[in-house]
């Protein structure tokens, strides 16, 4: 994150997101940068939309009233898409939440990200892989209610489909020590930050939540075929910067 933390937009699809994960993932959000815009988008005349009423009023999300005009035509997304383009050339954000799981959002990730700007999408397993690639970062709804519960984690080195849902996802193993091999300088160690860099534009899914723990480095050092180290950010300092590289490598 740069120095001034971005302004974001949080755009939501009611039809397509729980209202039970929005309190986490405005959490998750405040992380990353400040939620200027925040708006749900449904047609709340309809009983199904009822659970978010508490939530919008807590959060002050603004709820935009889309009726459904034809069977079977989604206009939710439409005006969406369409408050997205406005905000896009407004130039007042810097980047953009998108809440869906649906792959209708795919081109607008794409769009934005073409006018340099950040997208970051939240959504259930089922979302489309054409959608999590369009995005810069996209986060799993479910691991975000997981909280501390995540510490423990497997170490195996294996992602199941318990871990994510997700036939598509490659191992953890190759995939952690290429991006590891990847990055490592001359003395044969890989800086932590850099190899969680490149994992994330590797997989914009990928989170070491998904493994079940918290961050990368519990997630490195749980893996028995890697090797972590600790160096003192200056002399006699209690921060550290974290090494990384690969048994035997």
């Amino acid at each position: 994150m740069s120095r001034e933390a971005p302004n974001l937009a949080v755009l939501i699809d009611s039809d397509n997101a729980q209202a039970a994960v929005i309190s986490d993932l405005l959490a998750e959000v405040a992380q990353v940068g400040t939620a200027t815009v925040k708006r749900a988008y449904g047609d709340w005349t309809t009983p199904q939309l009822g659970s978010w009423k508490e939530v919008l009023n807590v959060h002050a999300i603004v709820p935009v009233q889309q009726f459904s005009y034809t069977s079977g035509k989604n206009a939710t997304d439409s005006a969406l898409i369409i408050d997205a383009m406005d905000l896009l050339h407004g130039g007042r954000v810097d980047g953009f939440c998108l809440v869906s799981s649906d792959s209708d959002f795919t081109r607008l990730a794409t769009r934005i990200r073409e006018q340099g700007l950040l997208v970051i999408g939240f959504g259930e397993r089922k979302t489309p892989k054409a959608f999590v690639a369009a995005c810069d970062r996209f986060l799993y709804t479910d691991i975000l209610r997981r909280g501390s519960s995540a510490a423990g984690g497997r170490g195996d080195g294996r992602r199941t489909a318990a871990d994510s849902g997700d036939e598509g996802a490659p191992p953890l193993k190759p995939f952690l020590c290429e991006a590891i091999t990847a990055v490592t300088q001359d003395d044969g160690w890989a800086p932590l930050g850099m190899v969680g860099s490149l994992l994330q534009k590797n997989d914009p899914s990928f989170d070491a939540r998904n493994y079940g723990f918290r961050k990368l480095s519990e997630l490195v050092k749980g893996q028995s075929y890697l090797t972590v180290k600790e160096v003192p950010m200056s002399p006699g300092s209690q921060q550290m910067h974290l090494f990384v590289q690969v048994r035997g490598g």
